[in-house]
């Protein structure tokens, strides 16, 4: 994938997501007849269009082009990057919810709403209970971000830890430990 950037400070991909309908089968199809599932994040053409369009359909399946997405990288996210990075297979993650009422089929779509690299704006999306796949993402994209992860990656000086005698006591409460100086005098010792 190229990059193309609308923006240099700001590297950006263009890409487009594939949605599969797939027919359900068996005892779960009495509740469900169809499951939407990410199929795959692909660059952009031109000969794209704007809109959702059918690709493929048959009586089990069908395959939805949602094109137009801007993948932006951002100096401040390169830990998420680097998350992603740091997996056996880097990924894109792709938030997608289902239209309220049919728009350009005859019943509700699954709409990808936004594509991103990063594995901190995932973890966000899900824990707001969003839908949120991934899919492989192409070498040239791991690339890609590698190359961006290295050159703004900024590593913080460890900080000098202050010796365990430095330590103020405390309770098992957390509460500061009271500090006596005198002896005690006690009971008997007999």
């Amino acid at each position: 994938m190229q990059s193309e950037c609308m923006n240099t400070a700001r590297p950006e991909l263009r890409v487009a997501v594939l949605m599969r309908r797939q027919r359900i089968i068996g005892a779960m199809s009495r509740w469900q007849s169809w499951r939407w599932s990410l199929l795959d994040v692909v660059q952009n053409e031109q000969g794209f269009g704007d809109a959702a369009r059918l690709l493929y359909q048959d009586e089990s399946e069908q395959r939805w082009l949602h094109p137009g997405f801007s993948v932006q990288l951002f100096k401040d996210d390169v830990d998420g990057y680097i998350l992603n990075l740091g997996t056996s297979a880097p990924c894109w993650f792709v938030l997608w919810r289902m239209e309220e009422q049919a728009s350009v089929a005859p019943e509700p779509l699954a709409r990808p709403e936004m594509v991103t690299l990063s594995y901190v704006d995932a973890g966000r999306w899900l824990d707001a209970q969003e839908t949120v796949e991934q899919v492989a993402a192409p070498a040239a994209v791991v690339a890609w971000l590698q190359a961006f992860v290295a050159e703004h990656r900024v590593i913080e000086p460890k900080r000098r830890s202050r010796p365990e005698s430095f330590r103020a006591l405390t309770d098992r409460f957390g509460q500061p430990a009271p500090l006596s100086r005198t002896k005690r005098s006690g009971g008997s010792h007999g």
